[in-house]
Order: structure tokens, then C-alpha cells, then sequence
């Protein structure tokens, strides 16, 4: 099935069980892929358009996490929590440290590379691979430290 059905599917069943946190999540799903159609740039949404799509959902709402929690503002980050369960939910299973390292660590072998300016020759490969399995920052994080930067 596709994100847009799996996204009408949980939103029925949302509604029944009348979970408003659920509700909003989903209903954002639903307009940013609204969006992304009448966009006139890409009329399919394809899987990695999708991931894509949801990661860009989670990272506003992680941004606006940290300014809830920065302004002592608890009421609005449990809504921001809630709604980033609900759309980690269509995302694949994201990878453990472990797995990812595994990942970088092979593609830093059969790359050659040595140091940190091998960085982003690094990143786009590994981003690639685990496309949708783990957020950029971390992959990038994780292939600083594996290349001493």
C-alpha cells in the first residue's frame, strides 16, 4: 500500500478511537503529500519521495521540540512529541549504532577513505544506502567521529 492510503487507513481508525493527537499527525501527513502532488514538479510520489517527505515532517517538529523546551513551553512539546510518534510510524525500522557503523565502516573500506575531507564523498554514499533508516545528522555525526574530525 501506498503512504497516502496507509495515511487515510490510520486516519479512520484515529477518528473512531478519537485520539486528537493522532488525528493532527496524520492530517499533516495528508496535506504535505496534498502538496507535494499539486506541486506541478512531481506528480508521483515515489518510496523515496515518501521518506522523504516524513523525515522533512520530523525535523520541523524536532526544530520546534527544542524551541518548546528552550521556552519552558511543556504543553507544546507533548503535542510535538505525540505528532513525531505518529509519523516515525510510516518511516522504515530506523537502524541501531551498531548497523550503521557496520554501513560506514564498509563504505569508508571500499572508499579509501582517511580523513575528514573524504567527508561528504562518505555521507553521500552511506545517505544512499540507509536512505530513510537514519536521520543525516547522525549519519553525519557518526562519519566524523569514524574519520577523526
Amino acid at each position: 500500500m501506498s503512504l497516502e492510503q496507509n495515511v487515510m487507513t490510520a486516519l479512520k481508525e484515529a477518528m473512531k478511537a478519537k485520539d486528537q493527537g493522532a488525528l493532527r499527525a496524520l492530517r499533516a501527513i495528508k496535506s504535505e503529500i496534498l502538496l507535494f502532488q499539486t506541486s506541478g514538479a512531481h506528480a508521483d510520489l515515489d518510496d523515496a519521495a515518501e521518506i522523504k517527505l516524513l523525515q522533512k515532517m520530523i525535523k520541523q517538529r524536532k526544530d520546534s521540540l527544542d524551541i518548546y523546551e528552550k521556552e519552558n513551553r511543556q504543553d507544546l512539546a507533548a503535542k510535538e512529541i505525540e505528532e513525531i510518534e505518529v509519523i516515525e510510524q510510516f518511516l522504515p525500522k530506523q537502524l541501531s549504532d551498531e548497523e550503521l557503523k557496520g554501513v560506514i565502516d564498509g563504505i569508508i573500506q571500499s572508499t579509501g577513505a582517511s580523513s575528514i575531507k573524504d567527508m561528504g564523498k562518505v555521507m553521500g554514499m552511506v545517505s544512499k544506502q540507509v536512505a530513510g533508516k537514519a536521520e543525516g545528522a547522525r549519519i553525519a555525526a557518526m562519519v566524523k567521529s569514524l574519520l577523526g574530525g
